[in-house]
């Protein structure tokens, strides 16, 4: 007899029968290519550095536990406890922003770290999957509550965040977070002219930023005028550029590869050249695929959602963690400006990690919150953030409907 059955009520056999084991597994996957990926390009980067030639590699594993953790706990959330977690993380993480500013360490001239104990964390990371939930539900309430101004809150909460990012500076993250904002706006649906109005404003900041930190001039401009380097000097993005042309097709083996004993952030932010040198063509692809297969599931099971708030937050997080993948890879291919931004889940970096693997939790759990949606529709709309009675979702209203006349009974 199997040891979970269909008739089983309890928490873990609903989980079992109603999670996207594809979309887990792919996740699953990534985590596993990343530990490899760091075994691989970590090492020369450490000794470059006067460390013990495994202290990335091992950290890496250290950080990938408690990810694995937090990634399946958060899939067992259902709507209503996604929401109240997300709020704390939100909280929290905003006022440890604030702390950072003035107590955080300065790296590199900015101050986006704070330490807790022995590890420095980052808690912008951890704000912007809380930002995507909120902001999600906000957008939610607004289509049921036109009278609540839930949409100039989530500006607010917009308005906070991306502040502070401002402030650290961190115009990386900054990007990444209006993209995504724009996304769910996209979603929610707004008036063209609406859409002109906001472009309009992201190139006025876009070019406030170039005008306003050096250090964004400098990328934006080397990236549009590339400096003519005296004969045999190069610098990090060609590097990298080397690193994809020396790799092949199938690569130069795990510890061949030159250019990570030159890129100074080989296990970080440049670990897609490290990987493309030292396992090839079919190592990029396989990555870009699982990328693309994971973000285009969450967005195609989203889309099919009855629950407003669960197709707003799915989505938004899969944005989210996909724009995250694309930037860093189009840095590491010069499609884009060089920006210290991570490859998720791949990547060496605590902060990164956890916060990717929470944000996949999340949407993997408001993917199974509408199959279990059946089962409390007689809670009514508040346990989905959604008018599940609503004439636009006939199917939910008649599921509702039995399940107030089988208690009549």
């Amino acid at each position: 007899m199997p040891l979970i059955s269909r008739k089983d009520s309890g928490l873990l056999a609903r989980w079992w029968f109603s999670v996207d084991w594809a979309l887990m597994g792919a996740v699953f996957l990534l985590m596993a290519l990343g530990v490899i990926f760091s075994l691989a390009a970590s090492p020369p980067v450490a000794e470059r550095i006067g460390l013990d030639g495994f202290h990335f590699f091992r950290r890496h594993l250290l950080f990938l536990f408690p990810a694995v953790v937090l990634f399946v706990f958060a899939s067992f959330l259902d709507a209503r406890q996604v929401r109240r977690l997300m709020l704390g993380v939100y909280v929290a993480g905003i006022v440890l922003m604030v702390l950072a500013l003035f107590i955080g360490p300065a790296i590199k001239g900015a101050h986006r770290w704070i330490n807790i104990g022995p590890f420095s964390i980052q808690p912008s990371e951890f704000v912007k999957p809380a930002f995507v939930v909120l902001s999600a539900w906000l957008l939610a309430q607004a289509r049921r509550l036109p009278d609540v101004p839930a949409v100039a809150i989530a500006w607010g909460l917009y308005g906070l965040f991306v502040g502070l990012l401002f402030l650290q500076p961190d115009m990386g993250q900054t990007a990444l977070t209006t993209a995504t904002w724009l996304g769910l706006l996209f979603l929610f649906g707004l008036r063209w002219r609406t859409i002109g109005l906001l472009a309009g404003g992201v190139l006025l900041v876009a070019v406030g930023a170039w005008a306003m930190f050096p250090h964004v001039r400098a990328r934006v401009d080397r990236f549009l005028h590339p400096p003519q380097l005296p004969d045999g000097a190069r610098d990090q993005m060609d590097f990298a550029i080397e690193a994809f042309n020396n790799g092949g097709l199938l690569g130069m083996g795990p510890g061949g590869g030159m250019a990570n004993k030159h890129l100074p952030d080989a296990h970080t932010d440049f670990i897609f050249a490290a990987v493309g040198e030292e396992f090839g063509f079919v190592a990029v692809a396989l990555v870009v695929m699982l990328y693309a297969f994971i973000v285009l599931r969450i967005l195609i099971k989203a889309g099919r959602l009855r629950c407003r708030f669960c197709r707003f937050a799915a989505s938004g997080l899969a944005m989210l963690f996909g724009l995250q993948a694309i930037i860093n890879m189009g840095v590491n291919v010069q499609l884009l400006p060089a920006k210290g931004m991570t490859l998720p889940l791949i990547s060496y970096g605590g902060s990164s990690m956890w916060a990717a693997a929470l944000g996949l939790g999340v949407a993997l759990a408001l993917l199974r919150a509408d199959v279990a949606e059946a089962e409390a529709a007689h809670e009514g709309a508040e346990a989905y953030g959604d008018d599940l009675a609503s004439p636009a979702t006939p199917a939910v209203s008649g599921i509702a409907k039995a399940a107030q006349g089988g208690q009549a009974a």
